[in-house]
């Protein structure tokens, strides 16, 4: 296996691993919290997470995992940047915490709030460290910090949870696991010295930075308007629901695009520097993509009701048109997770914040009109605005690897039949369903083997090219399985 591959299946292990525990976690939890609580703990997740990333692209991971020849004083000044404007960001969240429990008229939210801003001073630490382990393709590492943390995240939230601590629970949960992160990064990396002050290469950090960051905001406040337009003009419960209905429709995210996030920018860089054709790898990489992500989406669509039932309960089934909606829309993301680093790798960050800016700013404006009329028209709103947001990215990325929509067409044709394959499976199981011929667990497993099996048959019969992709895994998995079993003979 070459460097990619043993860095994917590390990665892979490290969010699988991850899944597992946040599904455990999602579903004891869905039964002690209300939605009104995890509305709570929604609203203040987006608001941390969009001030986070106002802060972490300068000198965060995509710069100094970007950087041609990075040097010790390149690293410092990027924690030291970073480190700096995390802890301004932290105290100010402290003196405004009730400020913006009255923005949102929910007095609860200021305790969470101040909770929540103590994660800054622990983020430059973790993110600096992090980056460096990513860049140096040292994943094994990362996975096994991060599995540590998720371990504390799950046992913590669980524990107060169930101790009575409501939506407090989630939010010391998440600061437990950011500490354990921390101290697990700190123990892998064993070079506290690149953590030293230093400002001597602040002005290169800023100018990739200010773009980076720009990128970076725009996009995460999108993703997590909603739930703030939610929360201010609707109630916590209607957040709550949207963010569970997420959270689902993002599963594929967690399995696939999660794996891949930490390796595509170093491998679509080192290509780059190798002389490869980009256009070419950009257009494999939405094959391989779309026909992983087209019939999973399709899948959990038709299988909102039994998925929802099984894992988060009967409370939570009101969510089932909206998980549908969303995973309709989101099938016009098959290459979101390509579109920054393409344009980082030919040297146009600046194209990736102009394209945000054009998509996203009206984006914003349709799913505010949308809330007024409740959650699930927010959620229908997706099939407006995704779709735009894609052609305006692919049109970018176009321009500079000189691709048109044929190309596109051509790359994607035997991905829409896979999908349309897999699909007749799961439908048919869902009118067994409908007829009461099976029951929700029944008809749940009998929909995912059909769906495996019409998937690959799918595969089989369009000769796609991820056939050859996983026929290189298993034959590299095989290459390993005896070395693992002679290094346990050893011990």
């Amino acid at each position: 296996m070459n460097s990619v591959e043993r860095s994917i299946l590390f990665s892979a292990a490290d969010r699988y691993g991850s899944l597992v525990l946040f599904f455990v976690a999602t579903a004891v939890l869905s039964r002690l919290l209300s939605p009104a609580e995890f509305g709570v703990f929604a609203v203040v997740n987006a608001i941390s997470l969009v001030i986070a990333s106002s802060f972490q692209e300068f000198g965060g991971g995509n710069y100094l995992i970007q950087k041609r020849d990075l040097s010790a004083e390149d690293v410092r000044s990027a924690f030291t940047l970073t480190f700096g404007i995390s802890g301004a960001i932290a105290a100010l969240l402290f003196v405004f915490a009730d400020s913006l429990s009255h923005l949102f008229a929910q007095d609860s939210l200021k305790r969470a709030i101040e909770a929540s801003a103590l994660n800054f001073l622990l983020l430059p630490i973790s993110g600096t460290i992090s980056a460096l382990l990513r860049r140096d393709m040292k994943f094994g590492t990362l996975a096994v910090c991060n599995f540590a943390s998720g371990v504390a995240v799950a046992l913590v939230s669980i524990g107060l949870a169930m101790a009575g601590w409501s939506y407090m629970a989630p939010i010391w949960g998440g600061l437990a696991g950011n500490v354990i992160l921390t101290l697990a990064l700190l123990m892998g990396h064993r070079n506290p010295g690149v953590l030293r002050p230093s400002l001597s290469a602040c002005r290169d950090i800023v100018s990739f930075g200010l773009y980076s960051s720009g990128v970076s905001v725009i996009n995460v406040f999108y993703n997590l308007a909603p739930q703030l337009f939610l929360a201010r003009i609707l109630d916590l419960a209607s957040v709550g629901l949207y963010s569970r209905a997420i959270n689902l429709t993002q599963v594929f995210d967690r399995l696939v695009t999660q794996v891949l996030n930490p390796v595509i920018m170093p491998a679509i860089v080192a290509k780059r520097q190798a002389g490869d054709d980009l256009k070419a790898v950009y257009l494999d990489a939405i094959q391989l993509l779309s026909v992983a992500q087209w019939p999973f989406l399709v899948f959990v669509a038709l299988m909102a009701q039994p998925i929802i039932a099984i894992w988060l309960g009967p409370t939570w089934l009101e969510i089932v048109p909206l998980v549908r909606l969303l995973c309709i829309a989101n099938m016009a993301l098959f290459a979101a997770c390509l579109s920054f680093p393409v344009l980082v790798a030919v040297g146009s960050v600046r194209d990736a914040l102009i394209s945000s800016f054009i998509s996203l700013p009206p984006s914003l404006l349709i799913i505010l009109g949308a809330s007024f009329f409740g959650v699930q028209a927010v959620a229908a709103s997706a099939l407006l605005t995704l779709p735009f947001q894609a052609a305006v990215a692919i049109y970018f990325i176009g321009r500079h690897l000189r691709f048109g929509p044929r190309d596109l067409v051509r790359a994607l044709m035997r991905s829409v039949l896979v999908t349309a394959t897999t699909g007749l499976g799961v439908a048919s199981c869902v009118a067994l369903m409908e007829a009461g011929l099976l029951t929700p667990l029944a008809g749940l497993a009998l929909a995912t083997c059909a769906a495996a099996i019409c998937w690959w048959l799918g595969l089989l019969l369009t000769g796609h090219p991820l056939l050859h992709h996983l026929h290189q895994a298993i034959a590299g998995l095989a290459r390993i399985a005896p070395r693992f079993r002679l290094s346990r003979t050893a011990l």
